[in-house]
């Protein structure tokens, strides 16, 4: 290796590093945030008054935020990935913060999803660190699906639970929220139905989710079989 191309080269590993432990910052922060959010949920806690959230989210979606730009600067395709970036940087704008500095009348329903929007920050590093380690496309392809299913099927729950368990008898806890997003998700079906206009709305994402991700089962698990034949016949 040439002189000239050794900085270039540990250059390139610094920012390596740089992203990795970035990424893994944001999944600590995003499981902190994910915690308060649950913990606010299963105590009653009101959403529009909890200024310790309110200041936990502000500090942590500006994180995310330096951490998109500085991932964003340090790929070597910048004008490419300018778009995605930018998305990126609108979702983990920390709104609530901004509805509550100039008194913004909002849905609870939106407020709520306002709240778990910068999640989506977490599901993308989540989903980019499994592409790293897994280099199968098939296993990655299934475990970038499991990770988006997780995260929707987790959030989604907590918010058919905040709709639901004070109008509707049949949601007398978080579990039972849970068994119904799951079995929503799967397109089973249960036992609750749901009574307010989120609710329903939360049932029908749920299952379209399921219906269009569920395909990717079905290649992963061919794919298994059709690698176990091949290695059995050789």
């Amino acid at each position: 290796m040439s002189t000239t191309n050794r900085p270039i080269g540990r250059l390139a590993t610094a920012r390596r590093r740089l992203i990795r432990f970035l990424h893994f910052a944001v999944i600590v922060m995003s499981v902190i945030l994910l915690y308060a959010i649950t913990y606010d949920t299963l105590n009653s806690i009101s959403l529009l008054t909890d200024r310790r959230y309110l200041s936990l989210q502000l500090w942590i979606c500006l994180f995310f935020i330096f951490e998109t730009v500085v991932e964003w600067a340090c790929s070597p395709e910048r004008r490419r990935h300018f778009a995605r970036m930018l998305i990126l940087v609108v979702l983990c704008v920390p709104y609530t913060t901004f509805i509550h500095r100039y008194d913004v009348h909002i849905s609870l329903e939106v407020y709520y999803l306002l709240r778990v929007m910068p999640l989506v920050r977490a599901a993308t590093v989540l989903v980019v660190m499994w592409g790293i380690m897994e280099k199968n496309w098939v296993t990655g392809l299934f475990g970038s699906y499991m990770i988006i299913l997780l995260i929707t099927l987790y959030v989604l729950s907590l918010m058919f639970f905040v709709e639901e368990h004070h109008v509707n008898r049949m949601v007398y806890n978080y579990w039972q929220s849970l068994w119904y997003s799951f079995m929503q998700m799967n397109t089973c079906g249960s036992n609750i139905s749901p009574v307010t206009v989120a609710g329903k709305v939360i049932g029908i994402v749920l299952s379209v989710e399921g219906l269009i991700l569920f395909p990717v089962f079905t290649v992963f698990f061919t794919h298994a079989v059709g690698r176990t034949a091949d290695s059995g016949g050789s």
